[in-house]
């Protein structure tokens, strides 16, 4: 009896506690190289504006991004965090498939899949909103099949604090909210939602996110106006085949074989069928709201349990096909993985991805010319050199033209780069008319000097005295319509700043 505790202990914990470690190891050992995302450079900045919201999301991420550079810049750092949410996702979806009454191969396919899967190795690669999904999502998953075993009703104060969070990283999670409680209902375990606990568990959830939504309504729920602006111009609307086939690439192609196992399983067995109509209606809301393609990709790890589940049945009688399968997925995961971190140089990456390209390729997701990489590759690439270029042109203004001085770019990775690496120049805060940007408001002032950043040269003209080109800054590796980059100098500006800011908005 002395041993069975540590035993047990072992046998639920011991595989999911492996996974996870590797995981982390992985992305420690990646997540470094190239630079930092546009994105995380907007966190950051935004990190350093605390507030209870932000135009195109909640706080949670900005607060994270800006506290992992409170002891100087760090692109370790800032990378261990979406890098902790990997591990801690794939180590959820190993109890999960425990829960399902998955054994240890089960949980190995299961994480494996969690772990390796594109999408998800570019969620723990860079800090965003979805990396948090990844983790609470499943976990959110796990406590339910918890309750569907009979656990103490307490357990929905546990889903209403994972989904909580959640929505203080990415709204998104008020469909899987949503998703999860339908899916109950139409399955044989409502009988678990008949508790005053469900009720409070949702109360807990929307207690949680209420200041972020409480922001939103403040400010004219900009984030409905982005997401529309998307719509209507910016995404490539993708049809539904188009969606459901997009979604097997960045998952991986082999282990689509595993969560559509895991999706027939979740159907046939009464015990997990919320499983099944979960995922259903998260992805047809998504299809229905023209997302984009990764946006539900943190349900997939609830699939990836089941899956894991259905292949060691399907085994169960030929176990000497395990470790073929085990190593098939394994060679699957990691004929992938540069696609979804950055283990390969960049040159490497492109004549990889020309190879593998030639049999695995996604629709585009926004109209816009491709660059030479992964757009989120190509987003890490430049920024500190476009800062130093701003530095050069300010340099070279007169000393009395640099007293009062402004800079103003045309989006919030150009405007995010100068402002966070733009210190040790001595450069004046940057602004922008986008998305958060625009409600801080302008740093300059008529009659000045401005410094534009990609602006348009014949607007420049009407509203300046003159206007000279200060540089060209070239970026080869990074997104084409920040390659060859204008900067302009405008000398006296004419028009009453504070006036013209409210035109000037670009939710987007």
């Amino acid at each position: 009896m002395k041993n069975a505790l540590p035993s047990r202990l072992a046998d639920e914990y011991l595989v999911p506690a492996l996974l996870a470690a590797v995981t982390l190891l992985i992305h420690c050992i990646t997540n470094a190289h190239y630079g930092f995302f546009r994105d995380e450079l907007y966190f950051i900045i935004c990190g350093r504006h605390p507030d209870w919201g932000y135009v195109d999301q909640p706080p949670l991420v900005p607060l994270l991004a800006a506290a992992s550079q409170a002891f100087g810049i760090s692109l370790f750092a800032l990378r261990l965090i979406p890098a902790l949410f990997a591990a801690g996702g794939v180590f959820a979806t190993a109890r999960l498939v425990r829960e399902f009454g998955g054994g240890a191969f089960a949980q190995s396919i299961g994480g494996l899949c969690v772990a390796l899967a594109p999408v998800l190795l570019t969620f723990g690669t860079e800090l965003g909103p979805d990396d948090v999904g990844m983790w609470l999502w499943p976990l959110a998953a796990l406590y339910v099949a918890r309750l569907v075993q009979g656990a103490d009703p307490r357990w929905w104060l546990g889903v209403g604090l994972a989904l909580g969070v959640s929505g203080q990283a990415k709204y998104s999670v008020l469909f899987f909210g949503v998703a999860l409680l339908i899916g109950i209902a139409l399955s044989p375990s409502r009988r678990i939602l008949r508790t005053p606990w469900m009720p409070a568990g949702v109360a807990l959830a929307l207690l949680i996110v209420a200041p972020s939504i409480a922001w939103q309504v403040a400010h004219g729920l900009p984030m409905l106006e982005l997401l529309q602006a998307g719509q209507h111009g910016k995404n490539v609307i993708l049809t539904p085949l188009q969606f459901v086939m997009a979604d097997v690439v960045i998952l991986n192609p082999i282990f689509a074989l595993v969560w559509l196992a895991g999706l027939v399983l979740a159907f046939v067995r009464p015990a997990t069928r919320w499983v099944g109509w979960t995922f259903g209606i998260v992805i047809a809301a998504m299809i229905a709201l023209h997302a984009k393609d990764y946006y539900p990709a943190d349900v997939y790890p609830l699939l990836f349990a089941t899956g894991g589940v259905a292949i060691e049945i399907l085994t169960r009688r030929a176990a000497f096909l395990r470790p073929a399968v085990a190593a098939i997925a394994l060679a699957a995961g990691l004929l992938l993985l540069p696609f979804g971190t950055p283990a390969l140089s960049e040159t490497q990456l492109v004549a990889y991805g020309h190879i593998v390209g030639r049999v695995l390729s996604t629709p585009p997701r926004e109209h816009h010319k491709e660059a030479r990489m992964m757009s989120d590759f190509a987003d890490m690439h430049g920024w500190p050199e476009m800062t130093a270029a701003v530095a050069a042109v300010y340099d070279a203004l007169s000393p009395s033209e640099r007293t009062g001085a402004g800079i103003n770019a045309s989006n919030y990775g150009e405007a995010s780069a100068i402002n966070f690496f733009g210190g040790k120049y001595g450069l004046p805060v940057a602004s922008s008319g986008h998305n958060q940007y625009w409600i801080w408001g302008p740093h300059f002032k008529r009659g000045g000097t401005l410094i534009d950043v990609n602006g348009n040269e014949s607007v420049l003209h009407k509203v300046c005295t003159s206007v000279s080109l200060g540089a060209t800054y070239s970026n080869p590796w990074g997104m084409p319509y920040e390659d060859d980059l204008p900067i302009y100098v405008c000398r006296g500006l004419k028009v009453d700043v504070a006036a013209i800011w409210p035109f000037v908005r670009n939710y987007n």
